[in-house]
Parts: C-alpha cells; sequence; structure tokens
C-alpha cells in the first residue's frame, strides 16, 4: 500500500500578518490555519506535529486561537477510524506553541521523535514563550520515561529513516532544530517542512517586496539568517513535488516553480490526502 499524508485540522490563530511575511500589511491581523498530519499505509500510523494546546495559551503571544471541539486530537484521529492510542511516532517540525501542544494527551508507548537540537533551544529561553512550559515539561518527561522519546541529530548524521518511505532531515530554517519530514508518496516526494514556508503565495508566487527573479520572501519570525531561509525554501522547490506547511494549504512544484494548490476551504475542516486530483493551477 502507498503511503499517503492525510491533512488535521487543530483549528485557527489570529495574528499580525508581517509576522508571517517580513515586513507585509504590518498592523493588519490575518487568520490562518493549523494542521498536522498523518501519515498512512506504512509499518505504523505517524503523526506529524500535534497543534496547539488550547485557545487560552495562544494569548501568551498576542494572538487569538480559535479551537473548537471539531478540531480536538480525538475527533480529528476518529475521521481515519483511529484512537490516541494507535499512533506509534509522533514527529515534530519543531517544538514552538502551536506545534507541540497536545503530546501529553498520547500515551508514553507513543514515541516522540525530536530532532535534538530542537529541544535544546527549546529550554534554553531564546525565544521564550514560543516554547511554553507546559509543553516542554512533558517532554522533560518523556526524556526520562523508556522509549518515550527518540532523539535525532540529523546536522551530524544527516537524514534518518523512521519507517520504509518516511524520513527526517534537518530543515536549516525557522528555529535551529527544525526538521523536515519526508514522505515517498505515489505521486512522488511530499515534504512536511513545518514553518519554514508561511504563505505560498506572498513569499514565492507573487514574491512581495522583492525584485529579483525567483527570490523568495523570508517569514517575519525565524531564528536563523535571512540568506539561510532563503535558502533553506530554495532546496525545497529544488528537491520536492509538494510542499506541505502548517498554516496554509499544501503546493505542488514542477521546475522550482509552485504550480498547484490543494483545493480545500481554509479556515475550515478539511479531508484531503496528497493526490493528483483535487489541485488547481496557480
Amino acid at each position: 500500500m502507498a503511503l499517503e499524508i492525510h491533512i488535521l485540522d487543530y483549528g485557527d490563530i489570529e495574528l499580525e500578518n508581517s509576522f508571517l511575511v517580513l515586513g507585509h500589511n504590518c498592523g493588519r491581523v490575518k487568520r490562518v490555519p493549523v494542521y498536522g498530519f498523518l501519515i498512512l499505509g506504512g509499518t505504523y500510523p505517524i503523526l506529524v506535529d500535534t497543534g496547539y494546546r488550547d485557545n487560552a495559551i495562544m494569548e501568551s503571544l498576542g494572538m487569538r486561537g480559535l479551537q473548537f471541539h471539531e478540531n480536538m486530537m480525538e475527533q480529528q484521529l476518529a475521521r481515519f477510524g483511529l484512537k490516541l492510542g494507535d499512533i506509534r511516532y509522533i514527529l515534530h517540525t519543531h517544538l514552538h506553541i502551536d506545534h507541540a501542544g497536545k503530546d501529553d494527551l498520547f500515551p508514553m508507548n507513543t514515541t516522540v521523535i525530536v530532532n535534538r537540537r530542537e529541544l535544546e533551544c527549546s529550554v534554553s529561553g531564546l525565544m521564550h514563550p514560543q516554547y511554553p512550559k507546559p509543553d516542554i515539561m512533558h517532554l522533560i518527561e518523556r526524556l526520562h520515561t523508556q522509549d518515550a522519546l527518540r532523539f535525532m541529530d540529523l546536522e551530524i548524521t544527516g537524514a534518518e529513516e523512521v519507517i520504509p518511505g518516511v524520513w527526517c532531515e534537518a530543515a536549516n530554517a525557522h528555529t535551529e532544530g527544525s526538521m523536515n519530514v519526508v514522505v515517498e508518496t505515489a505521486d512522488g516526494l511530499a515534504c512536511i517542512c513545518g514553518d519554514v514556508i508561511y504563505d505560498f503565495q506572498d513569499q514565492i508566487v507573487d514574491q512581495v517586496r522583492q525584485t529579483q527573479f525567483m527570490e523568495p520572501q523570508v517569514t517575519g519570525n525565524h531564528a536563523g539568517s535571512k540568506r539561510a531561509e532563503k535558502g533553506a525554501i530554495k532546496r525545497l522547490l529544488n528537491n520536492f513535488r509538494y510542499l506541505l506547511v502548517v498554516h496554509d494549504k499544501p503546493a505542488m512544484v514542477e521546475h522550482q516553480q509552485i504550480v498547484g494548490r490543494l483545493e480545500m476551504q481554509v479556515p475550515g475542516p478539511i479531508s484531503q490526502s496528497v493526490q493528483k486530483r483535487n489541485w488547481f493551477p496557480v
């Protein structure tokens, strides 16, 4: 059975637009989705990112959470006939407030996989409060529980396999320890790249505030250099057929250009897998 990626709808958040795209529409509020990803068809069910803990915790960043009953983890997994205990691995693109907020719902025999550098960043205080205490404290509990946590050292090892057809690699953007999750689908390589890209239209398709040809715009939220972030985006466009991010509709890539977007309502509930149908041209 071919691997499939299904998109989970964890709700929405409202935030200041220039947080997403550097210097763009400063002071204006934008509502964006928060997605997770369920990989099925392999040895075990795999979950990528778990969303934010609750609406109240988003206020610590000056953002508004819009999470409702249908966005709860149990409801999202139930759409695929799964329960919390059925998930074998949770992979985290990184550990920010809107990506790792519900790990504590899962039993300790569900192994959480993170890049070691990312957990180091989460406890360094450098990006507080983007790494909130209850989320990170739970991961420390996993650190001291047999097989509850797996570290990757992607900057040293290069790509590491999770199950056949699914592997992780260093993202080299957004946070110091961010990682991409690569999936071999029947239609080509798909990369779940977290927050390396926030907004396909304004960063890549229209490239707001840029004059150079094929020069992506950076986000307003990154821990590394702007050059490194641009390079990481270009690498994604060079190497993958599909790009899946947490706050925008997935994109289809040909010859380093975005040529299609997944047809779905944003924000709102969705139920699509990464397949050639249901895409519309940009």
